[in-house]
């Protein structure tokens, strides 16, 4: 009797699962892999990223072209955003190097992360408070602040790598990833056609230009920037950079002279060359 009762309970569990109930297992599955914590988090930090790219690229440009700047000098302001194909430069230098107060706070992930997006808003409300069509100098002062918000963006795209790869493990990364970048286009999509779409609720058009509209708008977008902020204040610093190093007062200085070094002859490259430099 117990042989047969064994054997109708082995029947039973190697019977298949029927396919619906497989695919309610998987959807909860799916629901509670895009609901980890970590994975919302590369959500909010990938929608941080996206803002900065489309304010140098595409919502300046149609400022510019607004304001009367001439085609020429518009296409220059495009060369901004080289901070993001030359990161790798200072990257070692975010990698390595503690900042004094935030990392002693924060934890250096962190620390680098609330700098980066406080250079980012700071850079952005630069912008807010430059009019273009008031004549050269401001114009070189927009040129200026494009270049800070390019490379503190690339800075903040630097962290945001580091801190999803140490935040979870290896079989977690793929969705990291994914999530990161769908959280990217989005933000993108805000910075681009949300900034146009404030900027002529606010009352600017082809034929009319209104430097507060783009004043107004900029300024929501650098609001808008306080969800990487909080983001970053509210995520734990990885247990992975938990531990302090410490390196010797000439390790940092070969660092920040490159560093110092790249960025000034990349804004002299971009003033020389697009013309502003005779302001």
């Amino acid at each position: 009797m117990d042989k047969r009762t064994d054997k109708l309970r082995d029947q039973q569990e190697s019977a298949p699962v029927p396919l619906e109930e497989d695919a309610s297992k998987g959807w909860r599955k799916a629901m509670r892999a895009w609901t980890h914590p970590r994975v919302v988090t590369m959500l909010f930090f990938g929608f941080s990223a996206g803002i900065p790219i489309l304010l140098i690229f595409s919502s300046l440009s149609l400022w510019l072209r607004e304001a009367g700047v001439s085609r020429s000098a518009v296409t220059f302001f495009s060369w901004a955003a080289l901070g993001y194909s030359f990161k790798f430069v200072w990257a070692p230098l975010v990698d390595t190097l503690p900042l004094p107060f935030l990392t002693r706070k924060l934890g250096r992930r962190r620390g680098w992360l609330l700098l980066a997006q406080g250079a980012i808003i700071a850079a952005i409300c630069f912008m807010a408070f430059t009019d273009p069509a008031s004549g050269q100098q401001n114009l070189g002062y927009m040129a200026l602040a494009a270049v800070m918000l390019g490379f503190s963006s690339a800075t903040q795209d630097i962290v945001i790598d580091a801190y999803r790869i140490e935040c979870a493990e290896e079989d977690m990364q793929a969705l990291l990833s994914s999530t990161y970048i769908a959280g990217y286009r989005v933000g993108m999509l805000v910075a681009g056609a949300g900034a146009l779409y404030l900027a002529s609720w606010f009352g600017t058009s082809k034929d009319v230009y209104s430097y507060a509209a783009w004043q107004y708008s900029y300024l929501c977008m650098a609001a808008v920037m306080l969800v990487g902020v909080a983001t970053t204040l509210l995520i734990p610093e990885p247990a992975a950079n938990s531990k302090n190093y410490d390196y010797p007062a000439s390790y940092y200085l070969r660092f920040l002279f490159l560093f110092v070094c790249t960025v000034g002859v990349f804004i002299a490259v971009f003033f020389l060359s697009s013309g502003l430099g005779d302001l």
